[in-house]
């Protein structure tokens, strides 16, 4: 059973990945500068909406051919993992190889992630087969490109993994769009999720004032003022929901 309602979850699809990375800083749980994929990690298709799932993770690798010759032979045992999460599942893979050697993913196994369920898939190594995943709707988002596999091996499944900088565990709640992937505490989740159009609200207190037409120095220093405050009682109040 999630402890992470499917509303919580579906809400948390509304906003983009900036806005949620904004919302988390303000409950000031961990630093600034981590919990986010670095920009070795890129969506493939970036026009799709927010990505929103818990990690299902693997290691990967292609430049040698393993003791099981058989391509991918344990996509099985990976897809039957997907229980083991308690809500609809990303799949995070770290490619051992460096540099990576072949593609982690294609058309075949992102329709397969996506017939069992799963909302993504993301991989510190390359992907392939762009032009048949794209009609897919399937996120993806990878450190490059290669039109081969090579020998590709999932050596472990549910591990933790090293992903744009990331310690991802199996489990950890995901969010990703053009802009990047971000993990989300998930204890502060449904917070977030409430808290994201409070932030936009108050970043309009600047946008608003800049288009306006009617604008000074003196003007944005007051309309920055008013974000500024407006950020600070949102922080204090998701701070105090938490303790």
């Amino acid at each position: 059973m999630s402890t992470i309602s499917p509303e919580v979850l579906e809400k948390l699809r509304k906003y983009d990945t900036p806005t949620v990375c904004n919302v988390i800083e303000l409950f000031q749980i961990r630093p600034q500068n981590t919990g986010y994929m670095d920009g070795r990690i890129q969506a493939c298709f970036p026009d799709l909406p927010p990505m929103v799932g818990f990690a299902t993770t693997a290691t990967f690798r292609s430049r040698e051919l393993g003791s099981d010759q058989e391509s991918y032979s344990s996509i099985d045992k990976q897809v039957a993992a997907f229980e083991e999460i308690e809500g609809p599942p990303v799949v995070v893979f770290q490619d051992l190889d460096d540099p990576c050697v072949g593609a982690t993913f294609g058309e075949v196994l992102c329709t397969t992630f996506q017939a069992y369920g799963a909302q993504g898939i993301i991989t510190s190594g390359a992907g392939r087969d762009l032009d048949q995943v794209k009609p897919l709707n399937f996120p993806a988002f990878s450190n490059g490109i290669i039109c081969s596999h090579g020998y590709p091996q999932i050596p472990t499944i549910n591990v933790p993994v090293n992903v744009g900088g990331v310690l991802i565990q199996p489990g950890d709640l995901l969010h990703g769009d053009l802009n990047g992937v971000t993990t989300i505490p998930k204890e502060i989740a449904s917070e977030v999720a409430d808290a994201c159009d409070d932030f936009m609200k108050a970043e309009d207190a600047i946008l608003n004032y800049v288009r306006s037409g009617d604008i000074t120095p003196q003007g944005l220093t007051e309309a920055c003022k008013e974000c500024k405050s407006l950020q600070a009682a949102l922080g204090e109040r998701l701070r105090s929901s938490i303790n």
